[in-house]
C-alpha cells in the first residue's frame, strides 16, 4: 500500500509479496528493525503510457495501436526515458504529422507510427504519460552488514494502470507524517506526508513483488533484533512499527490470526487490536506498507495489505521471504 500520483498530459506530463529459507543463507540472523517513514521517487525505464485524450474533439488515429500500460522506450529508433527526450525527439522528428515509436507491452517491443495533431499551434499526442513515480512506504530493516535495506513488501504500481513500475533511477528520502485519512469498510484510508527530498537516505535499485530495495546510505543505529524463521511464528499476540504523526516511531498491538506458508505474499493475517491505532487510523491505511512485525522479541514480518471490506485486518509477508529478495540485490551490486 504505497501511496503514490502525479499524472502529466504531453503537449510538446501512486504509494496505496516463496521459499522456505534457512538460517544458513547468506542475509544476516540480526537486522536493523525499520518502522520509520519514507518518500519513495523512482525514475521509470521508458515513459509509461496511463491513458488517452482527445485532441481538435477526437481521438488521434494512433490511439488504438497504443494501450495503457505501454512503456515507449523510442523515437526514430533513438533511446528516451523521460518525457523531455521524448517530446524533444518528436519535435526534431516529425513529418507529415507522424512519428516512429516504440513500445514495450508484455515484453514484447512493438513499433507503432504514431500520429500527432495541432491543436492551439502545439503539436499533441492524445496520451497521458508518466515518467516517475513518487509515494510513501514504510522502511522495514536494514542489514547491518550490507547496508541492503528492504521497504513496503510488495511492488509499486502504477496507480493508473496497475503496472509494475521498473526502475532506471530512484531514491528513497525523508518525508514527515502530517495527518491520517482513516480506513473505513470498503474504503482504505491514507497517511498524508511532507517530503523532503534533499534528505536521501538511499537509492532503489530493485522494484520486485517482495518489496523495494536497495542501498542504505547511513544506518542510524547499530541496534538489532533477531531474525525468526517462519516455523516461529505463531497465531495470537504481536506487534507492528508504524509512524503516525511527524517522524515518530511506535509499536501498536496486533492479533495473528492464520499463517500460510503456502502463498507467496499473504503469508500473516492479523488484525489490529490496539485500540490507539485504531481511534488514529480506523484500522490498516496506505503508506503503512513495510511496517515491521515482531513477535517475541523477533521480526517475523512486514505489513503489506489491507482487506479493504474489513480493514482492521490484512495480511503480512514473511521477513525471510523480503530478505531472500535483499540478498539477490546484494549479488548484483
Amino acid at each position: 500500500m504505497v501511496k503514490h500520483m502525479k499524472k502529466k498530459c504531453i503537449t510538446l506530463l501512486s504509494i496505496l509479496v516463496l521459499f522456505s529459507p534457512t538460517l544458513a543463507s547468506a542475509y544476516s540472523s540480526k537486522i536493523i528493525l525499520g518502522g520509520d517513514n519514507v518518500g519513495i521517487h523512482i525514475n521509470m525505464k521508458g515513459i509509461l503510457v496511463i491513458g488517452m485524450y482527445k485532441v481538435n474533439g477526437k481521438y488521434l488515429e494512433s490511439v488504438p495501436q497504443i494501450k495503457e500500460g505501454d512503456l515507449i522506450i523510442k523515437v526514430e529508433e533513438k533511446e528516451v526515458s523521460t518525457i523531455d527526450e521524448l517530446t524533444s525527439n518528436i519535435e526534431q522528428n516529425i513529418k507529415n504529422n507522424e512519428i516512429n515509436i516504440t513500445v514495450i507491452r508484455n515484453n514484447i517491443f512493438i513499433p507503432i507510427k504514431m500520429s500527432l495533431e495541432k491543436e492551439n499551434n502545439i503539436y499533441k499526442t492524445g496520451l497521458y504519460v508518466k515518467d516517475s513515480i513518487t509515494g510513501i512506504g514504510t522502511l522495514t530493516y536494514i542489514d547491518p552488514e550490507s547496508n541492503i535495506y528492504g521497504a513496503l513488501g510488495h511492488e509499486v504500481l502504477e496507480s493508473s494502470t496497475e503496472s509494475m513500475v521498473e526502475v532506471k533511477t530512484g531514491s528513497i528520502f525523508e518525508s514527515s507524517i502530517t495527518s491520517i485519512t482513516k480506513s473505513r469498510d470498503g474504503v482504505a484510508g491514507e497517511k498524508n506526508a511532507t517530503f523532503n527530498t534533499q534528505k536521501i537516505y538511499g537509492n532503489i535499485l530493485e522494484n520486485t513483488n517482495h518489496g523495494i530495495f536497495g542501498k542504505y546510505q547511513n544506518q542510524k543505529q547499530n541496534h538489532t533484533i533477531e531474525v525468526a524463521n517462519q516455523d516461529e511464528v505463531k497465531t495470537g499476540e504481536a506487534i507492528i512499527y508504524t509512524v503516525l504523526k511527524g517522524n515518530e516511531k511506535k509499536a501498536y498491538k496486533i492479533n495473528i490470526i492464520s499463517i500460510s506458508k503456502n502463498h507467496d505474499t499473504k503469508n500473516i493475517t492479523f488484525e489490529i487490536t490496539d485500540p490507539t491505532l485504531l481511534q488514529k487510523t480506523g484500522g490498516i491505511v496506505q503508506g503503512m506498507s513495510g511496517s515491521p512485525i515482531v513477535q517475541n522479541n523477533k521480526i517475523i514480518g512486514a505489513v503489506t495489505h489491507v482487506i479493504v471490506e474489513n480493514p482492521i485486518k490484512g495480511y503480512g509477508i514473511f521477513i525471510t521471504t523480503m530478505l531472500e529478495n535483499g540478498d539477490k540485490v546484494k549479488v548484483q551490486e
